[in-house]
């Protein structure tokens, strides 16, 4: 997990906002409209994101279409201390 979590937030170039959209599914659940709004992104950014977050099993979801919420991953939740320390080494990251 702590090698894939690098990647997904210091190494690519998507980090900065995947971790912006970790960090607001920590808080609650969200559809996809809602973390555009929320986080100031295009529609089809945050729905790429999630996508990619989707598939490293980070995160979850639920529903269909328009209406499908997402929540982190049980594996993202046991771990998001981790998430947390990776932000803090990351120097300069405003998230």
């Amino acid at each position: 997990m702590k090698r894939l979590l690098w990647w997904l937030i210091a190494a690519t170039r998507g980090g900065v906002n995947r971790a912006r959209i970790i960090r607001m599914l920590h808080e609650r659940p969200y559809n996809t409209n809602q973390l555009a709004e929320a986080l100031k992104l295009d529609y089809k950014t945050v729905q790429h994101h999630l996508r990619v977050l989707e598939k490293n099993k980070i995160i979850v979801s639920s529903g269909e279409r328009y209406g499908k919420m997402y929540f982190l991953s049980d594996a993202m939740e046991e771990n998001y201390d981790l998430f947390e320390d990776i932000m803090d080494r990351i120097r300069g990251v405003d998230v």
